[in-house]
């Protein structure tokens, strides 16, 4: 398909996917959505009685369990149907994201040997190394630094005023480990297989740059290995257009679930914080495009106009992983070196998230702010600094973002409870940080190349 074309189609999917959604909320699900809002609203009533209650051996407090479990069975069932009803929608984006993840390990692994090898002896490959974790770092703490004094300059919280919550309320979002051996896990694989059938991007990257730097160390027997991994690349680059050609189903079929689900009234429900946290990207948007113009001058304004179609696919889907084939093509119809963008971008998709970082602060801080909790400013610096070590290879995790917030805001006795004030936003909010992801990587993957004098004009 067309480039342009597909950019178009993409779209109008997403138009299409809103409006349709929008029909489809309020004609077919309305009595289920409204089913699950009662539910949750008794069950939350209830669970506020269970909690005042002085004795839990008196009858009411059997009784308000009773009560508690049929609301939860009532909000379960509407769930099911609502979702059974939504299932076509959900296959089209499901479909296409395991697709894009069926490609993401092999290229990833394929294109990181050939640039490794291509790049040569391990004085090149740290070099270059360098150059890119000194990108990432800045990206990062620039990005979490500014999300910081936006929240703590818009204040976003401080009109809800909410009462401390009891212990026992969680918000059932798994706490991120904040050990170093989980990190080195993480880090480190055991078996490479595992790893690429868990798309484990770092530690594939880990294995590939160990096999990179051992092909290219053993001379001329390397370059049939060499040559076999450039031939596998651009056959899944080739499978990749194919699979491009299913985006526009794929972003039609999850912004209608997504809107269906939700209805229009969530952007009206926390309008304020959604404007004010997209008004943080624009501004990490223009640093970044900022930057990246100082370095490579008029140039930068071309790759963001390149990256238009990645970057609203990352959006509509809200997944930077899904941008990652389209991303790599333009950076290399850019001008830059492929051994470069293979070295970098997957690095990237680990190390310099630069949309999920802003959000990290700014959530974590919102519900600060949600609880009246205070927070001095060495206290915030502390919490930037652990959401900056704790982030680390979490790309490819589900909600990723609110896993770690979840582990953070836990050492400075914020509620865990209050994640589920964006959890019912959380993945409109994850549309504007995967894009954003997209841009970061992008820019970060060009700036190297100008640094090693590796691209083209």
């Amino acid at each position: 398909m067309n480039k342009n074309k597909l950019t178009l189609f993409i779209f109008i999917a997403l138009v299409a996917g809103i409006l349709f959604g929008y029909i489809y909320n309020i004609r077919y699900l309305d009595t289920y959505n409204e089913t699950i809002a009662s539910a949750d609203a008794k069950i939350e009533s209830v669970q506020t009685q269970i909690v005042n209650l002085p004795d839990t051996t008196v009858a009411q407090y059997r009784e308000l369990k009773t009560q508690k479990a049929d609301q939860a069975k009532i909000r379960k069932e509407a769930t099911a149907i609502r979702e059974e009803k939504l299932q076509y929608f959900t296959l089209l984006s499901d479909i296409f994201l395991r697709l894009i993840k069926m490609i993401v390990a092999p290229l990833v692994f394929t294109t990181l040997v050939v640039g490794v090898a291509k790049v040569g002896d391990i004085k090149a490959v740290g070099r270059i190394g360098g150059k890119t974790m000194l990108w990432f770092i800045s990206a990062s703490l620039m990005s979490l630094v500014l999300g910081m004094i936006l929240v703590n300059l818009f204040e976003p919280g401080k009109t809800m005023h909410l009462a401390l919550p009891d212990t026992h309320l969680g918000s059932e979002i798994q706490k991120t480990a904040l050990s170093l051996k989980d990190f080195i896990a993480h880090v480190f694989p055991k078996s490479i297989v595992e790893s690429m059938a868990n798309n484990e991007i770092l530690q594939i990257v880990v294995f590939a740059l160990f096999f990179g730097v051992s092909t290219a160390a053993i001379g001329e027997k390397g370059e049939i290995v060499i040559k076999f991994m450039d031939a596998v690349a651009h056959v899944i680059l080739k499978l990749t257009g194919y699979v491009m050609n299913f985006a526009p189903f794929a972003v039609f079929g999850a912004m209608t679930a997504i809107v269906a689900k939700q209805g229009l009234s969530i952007l009206s429900t926390y309008a304020i914080f959604i404007g004010e946290f997209y008004f943080g990207l624009l501004v990490l948007w223009l640093v970044l495009i900022l930057i990246g113009f100082i370095i490579l001058g008029k140039r930068a304004l071309n790759l963001i106009n390149g990256l238009k179609d990645a970057v609203l696919l990352a959006f509509s889907t809200a997944s930077s992983e899904a941008a990652y084939p389209r991303t790599m093509l333009e950076l290399e119809r850019f001008g830059c070196k492929d051994k470069i963008v293979s070295f970098v971008l997957p690095l990237g998709y680990s190390f310099n998230l630069d949309g999920s970082m802003m959000y990290m602060t700014f959530a974590s801080l919102f519900i600060a702010q949600a609880y009246s909790i205070h927070l001095s400013f060495e206290q915030q610096i502390s919490m930037l600094l652990i959401l900056m070590l704790t982030s680390k290879g979490i790309a490819g995790v589900p909600r990723a973002s609110l896993v770690v917030i979840a582990g953070t805001i836990a050492s400075f006795n914020i509620p865990e409870a209050g994640l589920a004030l964006i959890i019912g936003i959380d993945p409109l909010l994850d549309m504007g940080r995967s894009a954003t992801n997209v841009i970061g990587n992008a820019m970060a993957t060009a700036v190297v190349s100008k640094w090693e004098g590796e691209l083209k004009e």
